[in-house]
């Protein structure tokens, strides 16, 4: 009964996290307006459908207060970034077939390279930190220091930050409020009721987006903290595919919604975006926070070992994504059978994790020192 109660909780909180992100498009659509394209994905989308993630690391380590909340935290960012950079583009092209009938989706290999290589280059970065036995504050700036630089390279480097005009077009509903609004978490009528946007508005709109995504987001970490004591699994795995995938859900939204407007770019650099801000700030800053507040970590050896190979994976799965997306303009049912693939590889590399208790980094390491006699190798790894 316990276990049962747990699953409502999660689904709960997704139907939460979900409505918020109507709010969330919205707001962020008309903050964003004059962004060219590809900027707008990859900044205020990403920053906005990110929120759960940043939201739940948070809450894990203040929470549960200790290593084991940090790596529900880890376990629901590496997820997300999976669920993100293989789900996403999968869900967008099968959204695509079978509304519009578009078998080929154009790419912008430019921003998918940019972005790509950017998360790869973070995502390798963060398997390093993992694989520390203590984490300190400093590992959090670390870790918070690439996006906000990520950030200034977008906005002084790219050509065309500010669009021709503003695109942007809103139909303002019926000012009534009925109950079923309030039974769906209708934000956009309670909020702006019936009047047409405007920036306070839509900030108003923004910031009760995010109350109502923290409500769900703790609901989120008080279900897997449940589920995996009634279970007997360690949080990490729990996370990183319940958890993850419900906290993935604003940004497959937002990215669905941009592909069917016809902003692919946007639409696919969300995904990319999302995972950089992840990895870098939803990781980083609450780490950051916490050091600096409590001290160090103390990672646990299994933690430890989980960690780096949940991070190792994906950074793998991130390197061999970027290779499919480059080859070629268009993205396809080919390169969508791919990373379908790729996830159920990911699936099935967890369960093995957790399963056999594998540590398939050490293992890895342990061959190549057996293999070269390096003894030292080990040590890079610390």
């Amino acid at each position: 009964m316990e276990i049962t109660f747990s699953f409502i909780l999660i689904a709960l909180s997704s139907f939460i996290i979900w409505r918020s992100t109507d709010g969330f498009e919205l707001a962020s659509d008309f903050l964003g307006r004059r962004l060219s394209k590809g900027i707008k994905g990859a900044t205020i989308n990403a920053v906005a459908s990110s929120m759960p993630e940043f939201l739940s690391t948070i809450f894990f380590l203040f929470y549960l207060n200790d290593a084991n909340g940090f790596s529900g935290g880890i376990g629901i960012t590496g997820g997300s970034a999976v669920f993100n950079i293989l789900v996403i583009p999968i869900s967008i092209y099968f959204v695509l077939y079978f509304s519009k009938g578009i078998k080929k989706i154009p790419i912008a290999r430019v921003t998918f390279l940019r972005d790509g290589l950017i998360l790869f280059v973070m995502t390798g970065f963060v398997a390093w930190v993992v694989n520390n036995p203590q984490l300190h504050w400093w590992h959090g700036a670390l870790l918070t220091a690439p996006y906000l630089g990520y950030l200034i390279y977008l906005f002084f480097t790219h050509k065309k930050i500010l669009g021709k005009g503003d695109n942007f077009s809103y139909n303002a509903k019926d000012k009534k409020i009925h109950f079923v609004d309030f039974a769906m978490i209708n934000l956009e009528k309670m909020v702006l009721r019936g009047k047409t946007i405007r920036v306070t508005n839509a900030w108003w709109l923004l910031m009760a987006s995010i109350m109502v995504m923290v409500a769900g987001t703790w609901m989120l970490v008080y279900a897997t903290d449940r589920l995996g004591e009634d279970l007997g699994i360690p949080i990490l795995f729990v996370s990183v595919i319940l958890a993850a995938a419900a906290s993935s859900i604003p940004d497959t939204m937002i990215s669905i919604r941009d592909a069917k407007k016809g902003n692919y770019e946007d639409a696919f650099s969300n995904a990319l975006g999302s995972n950089i801000f992840d990895i870098s700030f939803a990781l980083g800053f609450p780490l950051l926070i916490y050091t600096l507040l409590n001290g160090a970590i103390i990672m646990d050896a299994k933690i430890i070992a989980s960690s780096s190979d949940l991070w190792f994976g994906l950074f793998l799965i991130t390197g061999l994504t970027i290779l499919i997306f480059i080859i070629g303009n268009k993205f396809n049912l080919g390169k969508t059978i791919l990373l379908t693939l790729l996830y159920l590889i990911f699936i099935g590399f967890v369960w093995a994790d957790f399963k056999y208790h594998i540590d398939f980094v050490g293992n890895v390491v342990g061959f190549v020192k057996d293999a070269f006699g390096i003894k030292k190798l080990n040590e890079v790894f610390q």
